[in-house]
């Protein structure tokens, strides 16, 4: 990526200023962990086994662990160190909920957790195209993000997405029983899986949805997690849960504050539900499109 600096229409490049240490690079993101990845920090260079684990950070949404990594090198393979680290997570479960009991107010229960959803993410100035390639597999819980900095105290961060044809790793896990625990419990969701278990009719429906969601702004993205399909900027906007007759639409926003004058946002503020924030809308049709949309729009603006 090239930063420019825009003076009076005259474009004057920034220069790219490498982080001197790993340390800066995980300073940075252990004071943001909520803002860049909408991770709870958990706890800074965390002991287990003879490893020891850069950041241990806590998804709310999924409901899960993520062990986060810092290089400035390249010279290491993220799929050796990544099944490393989620095979080390998922036989000694009880160290890393004791770890964040110890740590945080909070206090978690092994059956809160969802292992299934376990993940470690590396973060480096780049990654070269073998790393890159080498981690593409759909079902594989190893995020790459690439951050840099900048002369005038600017901060570029770009999570490395997986190419729309990635294959499976299972059968490269196939005959090695160490990693038994990876193959059998970690579960990586897309949209396929949820769009499998609904009809045509709210198959169409998502598409249709989908796609007016994304045109409402840029940068929105589509993470798919276990019961629902996320959408976001940043943090959650809406969550789309797929059924065999239409869809369940969340809003992510706290009661009181949508401005809904149809009234067809449901408040489920104080029932369970999957999906995040405090309204929900059911929907059979697309007669109501445009009016939803301009109530999603609504959180994308706050």
């Amino acid at each position: 990526m090239i930063l420019y600096h825009n003076t009076s229409n005259t474009l004057e490049q920034v220069k790219e200023k490498p982080f001197k240490l790993e340390r800066e690079i995980q300073n940075l993101f252990e004071n943001n962990l909520q803002n860049i990845m909408g991770l709870q920090m958990v706890k800074s260079e965390f002991s287990i086994k003879n490893k020891r684990i850069d950041t241990l950070a806590f998804d709310t949404q999924s409901n899960a662990f993520i062990i986060i990594e810092y290089k400035r090198d390249k010279n290491y393979s993220v799929v050796d160190q990544g099944l490393t680290y989620l095979n080390l997570m998922l036989q000694n479960k009880a160290e890393f909920i004791l770890t964040y009991n110890e740590t945080l107010p909070e206090r978690l229960h092994s059956k809160d957790v969802d292992w299934s959803q376990s993940r470690v993410a590396f973060v480096s100035p780049s990654f070269t195209e073998n790393q890159i390639s080498a981690s593409d597999f759909k079902d594989f819980g190893i995020e790459l993000w690439e951050v840099k900095q900048f002369e005038n105290n600017t901060i570029s961060i770009n999570s490395i997405k997986k190419s729309s044809g990635a294959p499976s790793i299972k059968p490269l896990l196939e005959n090695n029983e160490k990693l038994k625990e990876v193959k059998e419990n970690i579960k990586v969701f897309s949209e396929e899986d949820h769009l499998s278990s609904g009809s045509d009719t709210s198959r169409e429906l998502y598409e249709k949805f989908k796609s007016a969601i994304l045109n409402l702004s840029d940068g929105i993205e589509v993470i798919p997690q276990k019961y629902y399909i996320a959408f976001k900027k940043g943090s959650n906007i809406s969550d789309i849960e797929m059924q065999k007759k239409g869809l369940k639409i969340f809003i992510n926003t706290k009661i009181g504050s949508l401005d809904d004058p149809k009234g067809i946002a449901k408040d489920v503020s104080t029932i369970g539900h999957r999906g995040n924030g405090d309204y929900q809308i059911q929907i059979e049709n697309d007669n109501d499109l445009e009016y939803i949309m301009s109530l999603i729009k609504q959180v994308i603006s706050v």
